[in-house]
């Protein structure tokens, strides 16, 4: 089978695409073969080595931690799924992803994928979607009639956190540029900040109950984010953490998605229902992985984008 692998750590021109074998599912796992991809920046931050010391690879390795498809072979001691069913699953990080003909799968991260949800717009949606369910939900108990500020609006996560937090009846203000205001407004924002202007520390209004930061920003500005964060509210951050502790019972956490396939079912279900939409900015075919993060890398990468075996 055709996958994308790269031998070493290093930037977008260690992928190569090659001939590889079709691998065997052991016990708990399943055989998928892949609809789609997408290209998430943990794909790239880990090819650069930037994790190596906490997620330890063993090389050559193929990315792709989303994954669409239909199950083509179940290992030992799967239950509760069939050959030819239709999934889709956040993949575990240090095994082979799903830049490939076929990817091998846990059961238990996989979850059925509905009647009325494109298969391949599907790989758009586990990592992104995930985070921001669980950043919103789980870390920031967010409630209808609360504020949230999405540090990172126009972003593939901050679009979910924007859907999530309309549909629960939050007031929601994200930050976005120019490019991204009107898709942000569309998917639910009340008040959108433009970021390339000021900062979003000079232009929000009031305390937020929940801030959630999606953008890399220096210690000084996760301080001034963090600032916003109502009395007794919650700062959420996907990046980087404050340098002090903002006080005022605010409390502070620096998350990491996890895979939960229960959590991505009921999204596949919102999404069949049409009750959120899967934001896939293009499809391109999987020999393109190594331009697509060429791209990302340089900054010239916009909206989720899918890969095609």
């Amino acid at each position: 089978m055709k996958a994308v692998r790269y031998h070493d750590y290093g930037d977008a021109t260690v992928l190569v695409l090659e001939e590889v074998p079709v691998p065997v599912p052991g016990p708990g796992q399943v055989l998928v073969k892949v609809t789609a991809t997408s290209f998430n920046p943990a794909d790239a931050a880990i090819r650069a080595g930037y994790l190596r010391e906490m997620l330890p690879l063993q090389l050559p390795h193929v990315p792709g931690v989303d994954v669409s498809g239909t199950i083509a072979a179940l290992g030992p001691e799967v239950t509760g799924l069939g050959e030819g069913a239709r999934v889709a699953g956040f993949l575990p990080l240090h095994t082979d992803g799903a830049a490939a003909a076929y990817v091998l799968a846990p059961a238990d991260v996989l979850a059925i994928l509905p009647d009325g949800v494109d298969p391949v717009e599907a790989a758009a949606l586990p990592g992104v979607a995930l985070t921001a369910w669980q950043a919103l939900f789980e870390h920031g108990g967010l409630k209808a009639g609360r504020r949230l500020l999405v540090n990172g609006g126009g972003g593939a996560v901050g679009g979910y956190a924007i859907q999530f937090a309309h549909r629960e009846g939050a007031h929601v203000t994200a930050t976005a540029s120019p490019r991204s205001t009107q898709r942000v407004r569309d998917l639910g924002a009340d008040d959108v900040l433009d970021y390339t202007r000021a900062a979003v520390t000079e232009t929000a209004k009031g305390s937020f109950d929940v801030v959630l930061n999606l953008v890399p920003t220096t210690p000084e500005d996760t301080d001034d984010l963090a600032a916003l964060t109502a009395d007794g509210g919650t700062f959420v951050t996907a990046t980087t953490p404050p340098s002090t502790e903002p006080g005022r019972d605010v409390k502070v956490v620096r998350m990491a998605v996890r895979s939960d396939a229960g959590q991505l079912g009921h999204l596949l279900d919102l999404a069949a229902n049409g009750r959120i939409r899967i934001d896939a900015a293009g499809r391109r075919p999987l020999a393109e992985l190594p331009a697509v993060h060429a791209e990302a890398d340089q900054g010239a990468l916009h909206g989720k984008t899918v890969l095609v075996p």
